[in-house]
C-alpha cells in the first residue's frame, strides 16, 4: 500500500471537506421541506382531514345534544312532578325529597351513558359502565369525606325523625333546621346565627329533636322557709300553675319536695307546655310570675340565703 506524502495529503484535504460538507447538506435537505409551500400545503391537509372528520361525525354531535336536551327536560319533570309520584309512599317531606333527588341522578345518568354511546357509535353499555365504574372508584377515594357525608345525608332522610323546621341539640348547637340537604343541614341558631352542620357529625353524635312532640316538659325549683307547712306551699303552687294559660290542662302537673336546702324546702315543680324554645320560655317565665304572686299573697316566705356564724372566743364589745 503506498502512502501518500505531505503535499499530495495538503492537496486532497480540501477536497474531503467539501465531500463532507455535500454529504451534510444532502441530509438536512432530505429531512426538510423543499420549500415553505410544501409545509403550508401539508398544515392545510391536515386541518381539513380534521374538518371533513368533524363534518361527517357532526350528525353523532348533534343527536347526543338531543339526547343530553330530552334528559334535562326529563328530569325537570320529575323534580317538578316528584312530590305527586311520592305522596302514597310517605308522608315525610324529607324522603319524598330524597326519592326525587335519587330519581333525577339516576335519569342523568342514564341520559348520560345514552348520549356518551350515541357520540361514539363504537362505545358498548358494558365499557360505558366499567368505565363509570372506574371513575367511580378514584372519584371515592380522592373525596372520601364527602361521600361520608353524602350517605350519612342519605341516612338522615331515611331514617332520622328530622324534618324542616324542627328544633334539634347536638353537641351543644340547638336551632332549627331551615333545609336538609344530601351533604349539609342548615341550622338556625336560636340567637340568630346560620350553622352548616356536616351530615356525618349528626349521624355520629347523640342529636335530640326537641320538636318531636307538640309538647314538652319544664321544670322549675321554688325554695319555702323551713318554718312554712309544705302541704300548705305545694297546694298554692299546684293553684298557681294550673291558673297559666301556657300550661296544657290535659297532661298532669307535678309538684314534689325534693331535698333540703340550705335555707329553704327545695320544691320541684313540673308541667307541660308547648315544645319550641320560645314557648317554653314564655311559659317558664309566666309561671314563675304566677307562683310568685301566689305564694306572696299566701304569706309564704321565699327565704334569701340564710348565713349562721360561730366564733371560736366569745365576742367583746366596749
Amino acid at each position: 500500500m503506498r502512502l501518500l506524502s505531505n503535499d499530495q495529503a495538503l492537496r486532497l484535504e480540501p477536497l474531503l471537506k467539501t465531500q463532507q460538507q455535500d454529504a451534510q447538506k444532502s441530509f438536512f435537505e432530505r429531512l426538510l421541506p423543499d420549500s415553505f409551500s410544501i409545509a403550508t400545503q401539508t398544515v392545510i391537509s391536515s386541518v381539513e382531514r380534521i374538518w371533513s372528520s368533524f363534518l361527517g361525525h357532526t350528525p353523532y354531535i348533534i343527536a347526543s345534544v338531543m339526547v343530553l336536551f330530552i334528559t334535562w327536560f326529563v328530569a325537570r319533570m320529575v323534580r317538578h312532578f316528584g312530590g305527586r309520584l311520592f305522596r302514597h309512599t310517605t308522608s315525610r317531606a324529607s324522603l319524598k325529597s330524597l326519592f326525587v333527588r335519587l330519581l333525577t341522578s339516576a335519569t342523568w345518568l342514564v341520559g348520560l351513558l345514552f348520549a356518551a354511546m350515541v357520540l361514539f357509535p363504537g362505545l358498548t353499555p358494558t365499557k360505558a359502565l366499567g368505565a363509570v365504574g372506574l371513575l367511580s372508584v378514584a372519584i371515592g377515594l380522592a373525596f372520601k369525606d364527602i361521600f361520608e357525608n353524602f350517605f350519612a345525608g342519605i341516612l338522615i332522610l331515611w331514617r332520622f325523625p328530622i324534618e324542616q323546621g324542627d328544633f334539634i341539640e347536638c353537641q351543644g348547637i340547638c336551632g332549627r333546621v331551615e333545609v336538609v340537604e344530601v351533604r349539609n343541614t342548615n341550622i338556625r341558631k336560636v340567637s340568630g346565627e346560620l350553622v352548616v352542620v356536616p351530615n356525618l357529625f349528626l349521624f355520629k353524635n347523640p342529636c335530640e329533636v326537641i320538636t318531636s312532640r307538640v309538647k314538652r316538659r319544664a321544670t322549675i325549683m321554688v325554695g319555702v322557709a323551713y318554718h312554712e307547712k309544705i302541704p300548705k306551699a305545694v297546694s298554692i303552687l299546684e293553684s298557681a300553675v294550673t291558673s297559666c294559660q301556657t300550661v296544657r290542662d290535659e297532661d298532669p302537673i307535678q309538684i314534689f319536695p325534693k331535698s333540703f336546702g340550705e335555707s329553704s324546702i327545695d320544691i320541684e315543680v313540673s308541667w307541660w307546655t308547648g315544645s319550641t324554645p320560645l314557648q317554653i320560655r314564655q311559659s317558664r317565665a309566666e309561671v314563675v310570675t304566677a307562683v310568685k304572686s301566689a305564694l306572696d299573697q299566701a304569706g309564704i316566705e321565699i327565704p334569701f340565703p340564710y348565713r349562721t356564724l360561730t366564733f371560736k372566743e366569745p365576742l367583746k364589745f366596749d
